[in-house]
């Protein structure tokens, strides 16, 4: 064991000989991952044992009568032994007993459960998602207090030893679907999940030149139980603050939980403005450059979206250096510090883009359709999804300076043709439009009344389609 941690060379891996009752002990833990107070409480009562009390089963009588906490376990695996060690669990060994006593007196760094940034709402839960498997499953289960709610517990990485938690309603959700998720995981060969959640996405789906996400990430334990009532499968990663929600279609990453928080009249406002928020990301740019490039497809009351003025630069390469100018913003905003965020905004804002118009580097058209998409990308509620749209939308510019008006048509073709054909395990990606579901079309563009949503999804085949339990 000693050889196996690397004692006295990892100043972390704590090694005590300790002797009880006429026997010798050994306590091996991580330091940091220990409960001091309970490991001293349990050392304490042990120090008072005297050679009668641990006889004749040494090992029975210290699990039944002496070590009364709760989280305690024997092991004889070494493997076992070493691994649970590492992950938090004090590890104590008696002399002349072939099996050690696992205390699960631990306890990890952890934050305070927050409100996650970019699912923010005004009114309603400021709970989140943190970086302890366990906080939150236990804030699931404050939601949920459904006994067919199963937490199933897997590991994976050989080195890591990530810990993994399938959440999903026994009685609820497909079965079928629970065992292909677990038969993915289980097949998984990596040492680590050094990215957690991310590594994990890319095993479960492994179509990796899709842009688009094959599975919602939320940080919302509130957005989870709704999701679990309707027979989804939720993957908890340990270290990671985002859950896994399987399996999602597009309609799933254009929906976001304020819409549930004002009246059905309200959300399916907010609902639709974000739809059209999104559509214009994509579209507008491409559309409005065919339109320049052809002004013959503009009607005549509609010809003032020219540009008065070209500019220096050809405006395809308007377009790419705009572009990559938004990323470059993107990425710093999110390397600078909150109290100088602002300052930042300013510069990229009055200083760069109105300089770069008077320079002629840029023209007004480019930057004012430019910012519009660039808004219609931030209003979308999922980042994944957004990143996806802004690779749809250079790859349709680029068809325009190509083909012009009709390589818009094929690009636009295309991107739906590869929306149609995505799968995510086995669920149509752009259901309920393909297959065509006219009650689930309708309540995706209209946000209806809770009353009303009596029937979980079919597309999930859940073993329980109705919501009303007393009907």
């Amino acid at each position: 064991m000693n050889q196996f941690l690397g004692i006295n060379k990892s100043f972390d891996v704590i090694y005590r000989k300790l002797h009880y009752g006429g026997k010798e002990f050994a306590l091996y833990f991580i330091d940091g991952f220990a409960k001091d107070d309970i490991m001293n409480q349990i050392m304490r009562y042990l120090g008072k044992l005297e050679p009668k009390d641990l006889t004749p089963d040494t090992l029975k009588r210290l699990l039944q009568t002496h070590i009364g906490y709760l989280e305690v376990e024997e092991a004889d695996d070494f493997k076992k032994i070493v691994s649970q060690i590492l992950a938090g669990p004090l590890a104590l060994f008696i002399e002349g007993e072939d099996k050690a006593i696992l205390i699960d007196a631990r306890t990890y760094p952890a934050r305070g459960p927050q409100e996650p940034d970019i699912e923010r709402v005004v009114r309603g839960s400021r709970d989140g998602f943190v970086e302890t498997l366990i906080f939150n499953t236990a804030l699931t289960r404050r939601r949920l207090r459904d006994p067919s709610l199963r937490m199933e517990y897997l590991q994976v990485g050989e080195r890591s030893k990530t810990d993994i938690v399938l959440a999903y309603l026994e009685d609820v959700a497909n079965p079928n679907l629970v065992e292909l998720i677990k038969e993915k995981i289980n097949k998984m060969e990596i040492d680590g999940l050094p990215m957690a959640e991310k590594t994990l996405e890319e095993y479960l789906f492994p179509n990796h030149w899709n842009p688009y996400p094959m599975v919602r990430y939320t940080e919302r334990p509130d957005v989870a139980a709704v999701h679990l009532l309707e027979g989804h499968v939720l993957i908890y990663v340990d270290t990671s603050p985002s859950v896994m929600i399987t399996p999602t279609t597009l309609f799933h990453h254009v929906q976001h939980a304020e819409e549930y928080r004002q009246k059905p009249v309200i959300g399916a406002y907010l609902r639709w403005v974000r739809f059209i928020a999104l559509i214009m990301s994509v579209i507008l740019l491409p559309l409005w450059y065919a339109a320049v490039k052809d002004p013959s497809i503009l009607p005549d009351s509609l010809h003032f979206l020219e540009p008065k003025k070209p500019g220096e630069i050809h405006l395809f390469w308007q377009f790419m250096f705009a572009e990559l100018g938004l990323d470059i913003l993107r990425m710093a905003a999110i390397h600078t510090p909150s109290s100088l965020a602002t300052a930042m905004g300013l510069i990229a804002a009055i200083v760069i883009g109105q300089m770069a118009i008077d320079v002629g580097l840029f023209t007004k058209e480019v930057i004012l359709y430019l910012s519009i998409a660039g808004i219609g990308t931030f209003a979308t509620p999922s980042y994944e999804l957004s990143l996806a749209n802004r690779i749809v939308r250079i790859i349709l510019i680029i068809l325009v300076e190509l083909f012009g008006v009709i390589g818009l048509l094929i690009g636009l073709i295309l991107w739906f043709l590869l929306l149609g054909f995505s799968k995510s395990l086995d669920t149509p990606y752009l259901w309920p439009l393909i297959p065509f579901n006219g009650k689930a079309l309708l309540d995706v563009i209209v946000r209806s009344p809770i009353p009303y949503k009596n029937k979980r999804p079919r597309i999930l085949s859940p073993k329980d389609l109705d919501r009303s339990p007393g009907e």
